[in-house]
């Protein structure tokens, strides 16, 4: 999948919902405009100006692009608000005469650096699209404290999905034990991998390789706490099933058997909706934030929404140590240790 600005509207999308991206280019490019209604605007022909093009390549972009730019800001203004914004604009001389024009079109900041992104026609946009991009990589950066690789434990809910998957994993490999003729070498990892393919595509070498995931680092730890909610489900559904299988059967199930039993909880109706949220959401946050691609979901790839870089970069995200010395986390542990 590509990262080109001009082409991806995914990679667009995530730097115009990055709000602390957005504070840091603001700042950093200093595009001018009209501050009106406490939102900075820009007419067309400011924005001309500031790409450098004709406007008439605006305006090919508004007709292409128009669903886009409109969601991320630009407007046209008629009535009571154009002329209010006619009392601001009259007095900018770097604006022309707009005192008879009926309708007017303003593009929000957000707008601009949206189409910055678009126009291929401009040197000057190219390298305001390279600045934007290492703004981005700066900001994210900085937030997580360097470490992207483990960012999905900045979320609050990462600690007690953690705590919970790993219950609901003993109850699984218990299980597995218990219930499964198979040697007790391979038996865990093959139907550990079975469980990750069944909701999110890859097996362990695959994922690691995909988050350059080290011998000795354990992939869980690097997982969002909706993919291991969804793989919980997984594990303690099976649990229940082979358990209830054996009791039926008056004996251990084979790898066919349970094999078929991974088959159909895949397509549980219970169990989807809750599979392909993991799937966007593994695929889309790790695009973003670790510029990581799983090819095998490269379909479920979703813009990342402007509440997530609040889960993982705002105030309320904070690294594992922090939420570890936490007094309610803990109090949050406790309560689902002594259910």
């Amino acid at each position: 999948m590509t990262k080109d600005l001009t082409t991806s509207t995914i990679s667009r999308q995530n730097i115009l919902n990055n709000s602390f991206a957005l504070e840091q280019i603001e700042s950093h490019l200093a595009f001018g405009g009209t501050y009106w209604h406490e939102e900075l605007i820009f007419t067309k022909a400011q924005v001309a100006q500031v790409l450098d093009i004709d406007e008439r390549t605006i305006d090919r972009y508004l007709e292409s692009h128009n669903d886009e730019l409109s969601k991320n800001g630009y407007r046209v203004l008629r009535g009571q608000k154009l002329r209010e914004l006619k009392q601001v604009l009259v007095d900018d001389m770097n604006v022309v005469d707009i005192s008879k024009v009926p309708s007017l079109g303003v593009f929000s900041f957000r707008a601009v650096l949206n189409i910055a992104m678009l126009v291929t026609e401009s040197e000057k946009a190219k390298r305001i699209r390279n600045k934007i991009l290492d703004i981005v990589l700066d900001v994210v950066a900085q937030k997580s404290g360097g470490h992207t690789k483990y960012i999905n434990q900045r979320d609050e809910a990462y600690l007690p999905s953690a705590y919970k998957e790993h219950s609901y994993r003993k109850e699984f490999t218990d299980a597995l034990k218990n219930y499964l003729e198979a040697g007790d070498k391979w038996k865990y990892a093959t139907y550990t991998n079975k469980i990750y393919e069944a909701v999110f595509l890859e097996n362990a070498m695959e994922y690691k390789k995909i988050l350059d995931i080290q011998e000795k680092e354990k992939i869980r730890e690097t997982m969002y706490a909706e993919v291991l909610n969804a793989i919980a489900s997984f594990e303690h559904g099976l649990a229940v099933e082979m358990k209830q299988a054996f009791e039926k059967l008056g004996r251990k199930l084979t790898t066919k058997e349970l094999d078929g039993l991974i088959n159909e909880a895949s397509k549980n109706p219970y169990l989807v909706p809750h599979i392909n949220d993991a799937r966007a959401k593994m695929a889309s946050r790790d695009l973003c934030f670790r510029d990581a691609l799983h090819h095998k979901l490269e379909s479920y790839i979703q813009s990342v929404p402007q509440g997530d870089f609040d889960k993982f970069l705002g105030e309320t995200s904070k690294s594992l140590e922090e939420r570890l010395s936490d007094p309610e986390t803990l109090a949050v542990l406790k309560r689902l240790k002594d259910r």
